[in-house]
This record gives C-alpha cells, structure tokens and sequence, in this order.
C-alpha cells in the first residue's frame, strides 16, 4: 500500500462515525459485510434518522437518495466521506 492508499485518520474517524449511527439506526449489532441498506430493515424513517444524525454529528450533508440506492455499509461510509469537508476528510 503506497502512503495515498492509506486511509487518513480523519476518514477512519468517519468511518466508525457513520458505522456506529448505521447500526444504532438500523438495530444491528453484526451483519455480513455485503448486507445493504434495505436487507437490514432500513425503511424511509431510517434513512431519515441516518442523514440527520449524520449531518448532526459529523457536519456532512447526505442526500436520501443515496441510502434509497440500497448501499452497503462500505459503500455508504465512501459516499459520507467523499461528501467531508477536505478539513474532514
């Protein structure tokens, strides 16, 4: 892994914001890493509480349609991150 592969502490940071707010929301402890947004139960009130938390706790703003494109996780957390102000990400 080359020094602009690693990820920065910021979005590692991010990272385990957004998973953190992803299963507090969704009411999952463990899931496969391949489970998307709609195979854990989330519904239009949880992408709801998603974007809010998100834009709350980490200043980034969401757009619904993208937990509406049923992401996984990872996908998601890269979509927040690339969203991050460049202080932040």
């Amino acid at each position: 892994m080359t020094v602009d592969q690693r990820p920065s502490p910021v979005a590692s940071d991010i990272e385990r914001r957004v998973e953190r707010i992803w299963k507090d929301v969704l009411g999952v402890a463990e899931f496969p890493s391949d489970a998307t947004f709609f195979e854990l139960g989330g519904q239009s009130v949880s992408a709801v509480r998603i974007i809010a938390r998100i834009e709350e706790e980490i200043g980034v703003t969401i757009d619904m349609g993208d937990l509406f494109e049923d992401p996984d996780l990872a996908t998601f957390v890269r979509d927040v991150a690339a969203k991050a102000p460049h202080e932040q990400a």
